[in-house]
């Protein structure tokens, strides 16, 4: 199969994190990245062996060596980039959340359908092992009907001139990581809720510092979810159905799980954890690529807008607004 060739848009912590994960797949390489300046994409080209660099994002999706593009922007400027690079033909996994709101994510999908390229968000939790093998026990009826999900990621140590505290740029505890939560409900109910309350509390930058957001279903299940960019938190995911549950300790990196079944002894299960994580987004995106798929069917453009459209109605309660809106 023909190696395909990366291309980075961004040269932030996540695009290094994800350099990094693409440094341990087979099938695959980092050919370009390009940054708000040259010198900014040179740094992180000789960091990372990529063999070329540019000063500007069109440079990068010009370049007709470039397969397929990471989107590694702010969030307010995912829907520009992604539709920058698929109108030059090329395929692109973008950083979550994919866009600003689900108008914009709309666009973005309407643009893919256009080039005929193949679109994906990087939800890297979405595609660890051990996530799948909590779906397989959830589907097998482990733990009966699922009733609710609790879960948390939160974290401190940003200042206020991190772009997470610039709501010009969507930023805010909900978008940087609350999303992964929102997005684990829906993974694990396969749907939307009929009912959201949420709760913020907000810095005098104007974004939400701490939120927690509470989720009713169409047959009375549950979800509870809480996120912080000041505040540390467990980072623990629940799982509770009416036979038992299933604990997820460190869900964000996760490698093993307990599940706990009504009268019988906890089992503990665990899987082999290769590179730092997001090798396994990539992994899923050289397979579809390879397939000749133009989405993944682990995280479908429909759900991705979906939860676009959660996030709206929680931003929406919260009284969060973008320039976007």
């Amino acid at each position: 199969m023909k190696e395909l060739k990366f291309g980075i848009i961004g040269a932030g912590n996540i695009a290094a994190s994800f350099a990094k994960g693409l440094s341990v797949v087979s099938g695959a390489t980092l050919y370009a990245v390009a940054a708000r300046s040259e010198e900014r994409a040179e740094a992180f080209a000789k960091s990372f062996g990529a063999e070329k660099f540019y000063g500007s994002y069109e440079a990068l999706v010009q370049d007709s060596e470039v397969d397929v593009v990471y989107v590694a922007t702010p969030n307010s400027l995912h829907k520009e980039h992604s539709i920058l690079a698929m109108k030059h033909k090329k395929h692109v996994i973008c950083e979550k959340p994919f866009a600003s709101n689900e108008k914009e994510l709309k666009e973005v999908i309407e643009v893919a359908k256009e080039a005929d390229v193949f679109l994906m968000e990087a939800m890297w939790t979405r595609y660890f092992p051990m996530i799948k093998q909590v779906k397989e026990l959830i589907k097998l009826g482990t733990i009966g009907e699922i009733k609710l999900v609790q879960g948390d990621f939160g974290f401190t140590g940003k200042s206020k001139d991190n772009i997470r505290y610039n709501l010009s740029l969507a930023g805010g505890a909900l978008m940087d990581v609350g999303i992964y939560p929102v997005s684990f409900a829906s993974y694990i109910y396969e749907k939307q809720p009929t009912h959201i309350k949420a709760f913020g509390d907000f810095s005098d930058t104007g974004v939400d510092e701490r939120n927690t957001v509470i989720f009713q279903y169409e047959e009375g299940q549950l979800a509870q979810l809480t996120s912080a960019i000041n505040l540390q938190t467990p980072r623990n995911m629940y799982i509770l159905g009416s036979k038992g549950y299933i604990h997820i300790p460190n869900v964000w990196q996760a490698r093993k799980c307990f599940v706990h079944v009504n009268g019988e002894e906890v089992q503990h299960y665990e899987v082999e954890w290769v590179g730092n994580g997001y090798n396994y987004e990539i992994e899923e995106v050289i397979k579809c690529i390879h397939e000749g798929k133009k989405e993944s069917e682990i995280m479908p453009l429909t759900e991705s807008l979906s939860i676009m459209n959660t996030m709206d109605r929680i931003r929406k309660e919260m009284g969060v607004v973008f320039l976007a809106d």
